[in-house]
C-alpha cells in the first residue's frame, strides 16, 4: 500500500561512501570538522545554508537564552527518570524531551506561527498593531491562549526579550516579527483586559524568523538548546543525587482527595 507521494525514499541531507561522507554538499572531514562551529553547523543541516555572520549570531543566542530554566518539569521528569535507571542516561534525556509541548519550550513554534498570521492580515500596508488587534481578538473570542506572552515569575519583564532583541539590532536582521511582536504586547491589555508581557518564548521566533530560519523548525531550536541543559543536570544528578528527593517532596506535599474504606488510617 503506498502512502504519501514518494515512492522511493530521497534526502538531500546526507550521503557517503567508503571513503568520503557528505553533509549538505560539503565533505565533513575537510570542509567542516575542525572549521565550523556546532551551531553554524545545526543552521547548515536544518536550512541547507551555512548562516550570514548574523544569523550565526542570533541563533548561538537563542540557543544560550533557553538551555537552562532550573528545575522545570521536564528536568525533574528527566532527573527522577535518570535516579530511578541510572543507567540509561539517554533514556534520561528523552523523559525531559518528551515533555516539550505548548507550556514548555513548543510555545516558540506556536508563537511564531501567530507572528506569521499577523503578517500576512497586515499585507503590504504593513500595520501591524491593527493586524495583532484583530488576531488577537479571535484569538480570545476562540478561547485560544496567547503563546508567549505573561510568565509566572518575570512579571514585569522577561531580561532575556530584551538581550536578544539587542543582539537582532546589532546585527542588523529583519525586524519585521519583532515589530510584529511588540504591537501584539502592545494591544493584548486592550483585547484581554491584562498586562501580558513578551517572554522569551516569544523573542526566540521573533528573531530567529528575522533571519529566515524555518517556521517549520522552531520547535527544533529549544529542544536542541535544553538537551545541552538536561545533559548538565543529569551529569549533576550522578554526582549529587535530588531525583529520589524531588520525588519525597511530591510525595510529602500530596492531599489524597478520594475515598477510602471506614476503616483506612493514613499514613500521614
Amino acid at each position: 500500500m503506498k502512502i504519501g507521494k514518494e515512492t522511493i525514499p530521497k534526502t538531500s541531507i546526507s550521503t557517503s561512501n567508503a571513503d568520503t561522507i557528505i553533509v549538505r554538499g560539503k565533505n565533513l572531514s575537510t570542509e567542516l570538522i575542525g572549521k565550523t562551529s556546532f551551531v553554524d553547523y545545526f543552521h547548515l543541516l536544518v536550512t541547507g545554508n551555512a548562516p550570514t555572520p548574523a544569523a550565526s549570531a542570533i541563533l548561538n543566542a537563542t540557543l544560550v537564552a533557553i538551555a537552562e530554566h532550573g528545575l522545570v518539569p521536564s528536568v525533574q521528569a528527566s532527573r527522577m527518570t535518570l535516579a530511578a535507571a541510572p543507567e540509561v542516561f539517554q533514556g534520561a534525556v528523552a523523559a525531559g524531551i518528551l515533555g516539550c509541548g505548548s507550556v514548555i519550550l513548543g510555545a516558540s513554534e506556536t508563537a511564531g506561527r501567530l507572528f506569521w498570521e499577523i503578517r500576512e492580515r497586515a499585507g503590504a500596508a504593513k500595520n501591524y498593531h491593527e493586524a495583532a488587534r484583530e488576531v488577537a481578538t479571535e484569538y480570545r473570542n476562540a478561547r485560544i491562549p496567547i503563546p508567549g506572552y505573561g510568565h509566572p515569575l518575570h512579571k514585569e519583564g522577561d531580561a532575556r526579550v530584551k538581550a536578544l532583541f539587542d543582539v537582532a539590532v546589532v546585527e542588523g536582521i529583519d525586524l519585521s516579527f519583532v515589530h510584529i511582536a511588540q504591537a501584539l504586547e502592545n494591544v493584548l491589555p486592550e483585547v484581554t483586559g491584562k498586562k501580558l508581557l513578551l517572554n522569551v518564548s516569544a523573542a526566540i521566533p521573533a528573531v530567529l524568523l528575522g533571519i529566515g530560519f524555518p517556521l517549520r523548525a522552531l520547535k527544533g531550536v529549544p529542544i536542541l538548546a535544553r538537551t545541552a541543559g538536561l545533559i548538565a543536570h543529569l551529569a549533576e544528578e550522578l554526582e549529587q543525587p535530588i531525583g529520589f528527593a524531588l520525588s519525597y517532596q511530591a510525595t510529602r506535599e500530596v492531599q489524597y482527595a478520594g475515598s477510602t474504606p471506614e476503616d483506612f488510617i493514613p499514613s500521614h
